[in-house]
């Protein structure tokens, strides 16, 4: 059994740590830099309290800011456990004294590492892991982006050619967007024709670039009152179309660096074999397991996490009820429930389990959440066994050979 608990409390510039002993005291309790001499300082001074004995460190953060001190303990064989700051939060409550500080904080993590039994510990980073959780939270916020400059540039097109904002949907039409950066009013769409339009559009290679100008100029024709503040309004729209464009073209580059990096993990083939799990998806699942699912356990755990796997909710005469968890990670059921939908349509046999629950009653969600938790278990028994997805079991025998 370790002698020694050291909980740190990270955040951005400094983190506090707390060493105790067995019995629940204080051995050390400071602040330290968030810089590789002093942490390094700091680790030498908690081994040579250990005198030889094993260490536990616990950190409330397994990325940001704690990402120096873990790969600090890596390297020197530590063994770091991971406790969210949500659960630091609820612990702290049983704890005496009502403050807050990074200090109390700091015990509560140590305390809870020495106590506790069912925490985890940190695995290596696997390389290709990080490289894909970095880059599927890029693409995250480039699409969150474009999503914004899309409805503020519909907003403000409402505001003084409404005509010309319900013709197009900007979010699927790339010519409408082009039609913006040259045409935003319509005075100036009438007063270009339709057969310079056309060839404007065609020279910019736009696709049924007669459709569009036939639409554009078919809006021009219904509005010819000129509303006040037209020519800042257009102006903004001109830059918001060239911004939109702008996150599309950056949005294919960074879906390209996530395939071609997906493609080399070793679960590459496994996880693409299954029906409605391309390499966006695939690359999303890598990044929030950290591709080694040896250290989540098993399959239900697995279901736990993505909250695939209902609890109960019981209580005095009250049992069996149960319900979807409030805590679980959202991206990874995200995975999972978009592959559900789409392996609900292209797959004959998710689509016969899918029609299974819905003819016992279940609605659309409950049939594909259903869905997509049996599909979470033939996705860890094929990355368990190192093998593709076939319609058909493999044969025990066979298997076993």
């Amino acid at each position: 059994m370790p002698q020694l608990w050291a909980g740190t409390d990270a955040g951005k510039s400094e983190h506090h740590c707390t060493v105790i002993d067995a019995e629940g005291e204080r051995r050390l309790s400071r602040r330290v830099a968030n810089d590789e001499t002093t942490l390094l300082e700091l680790i030498g001074e908690v081994l040579e309290l250990s005198e030889g004995e094993p260490v536990t460190w616990a950190v409330d953060l397994n990325a940001g800011g704690a990402a120096l001190l873990i790969a600090l303990l890596a390297a020197h064989g530590q063994k770091v456990l991971y406790i969210p700051g949500r659960t630091v939060h609820h612990a702290s409550g049983s704890y005496r004294g009502d403050g807050k500080t990074d200090a109390k904080d700091a015990y509560v993590i140590a305390d809870q590492a020495r106590m506790r039994r069912d925490l985890h510990p940190l695995q290596e980073q696997d390389e290709i892991a990080v490289d894909l959780r970095i880059l599927t939270a890029r693409r995250y916020d480039l699409t969150a982006d474009r999503t914004r400059a899309i409805n503020r540039l519909r907003a403000q097109l409402l505001e003084y050619f409404p005509a010309l904002e319900r013709a197009f949907n900007y979010s699927t039409s790339k010519a409408a967007l082009v039609l913006l950066t040259g045409y935003q009013t319509p005075a100036a769409l009438r007063r270009i024709g339709r057969s310079r339009l056309s060839t404007w559009l065609a020279n910019r290679k736009v696709r049924n670039a007669q459709a569009v100008e036939f639409t554009a100029l078919e809006a021009a024709q219904a509005q010819h009152t000129v509303i006040p503040g037209e020519r800042t309004a257009a102006a903004m729209v001109r830059t918001l179309a060239a911004a939109v464009m702008a996150l599309d073209e950056e949005i294919a580059r960074t879906d390209a660096l996530i395939e071609a990096r997906f493609r080399e993990h070793a679960h590459a083939a496994a996880i693409t074999s299954m029906p409605g799990m391309g390499s966006l998806l695939g690359a999303e699942f890598i990044a929030c397991t950290g591709g080694n699912l040896d250290a989540i356990g098993s399959s239900g755990r697995l279901a736990g996490i993505a909250g695939l796997a209902p609890v109960p909710k019981d209580s005095g005469r009250i049992s069996g009820n149960m319900r979807q968890p409030h805590r679980y990670h959202r991206r990874l059921l995200r995975v999972f429930y978009l592959s559900a939908q789409v392996a609900a349509r292209c797959c004959p046999t998710s689509r016969a389990f899918y029609e299974r629950k819905r003819s016992e009653g279940k609605s659309h969600k409950q049939a594909i959440l259903a869905l997509a938790r049996r599909r979470l278990d033939v996705l860890w028994a094929l990355i368990r066994d190192q093998r593709t997805f076939t319609v058909e079991p493999p044969q025990r025998g066979l298997a076993a050979a």
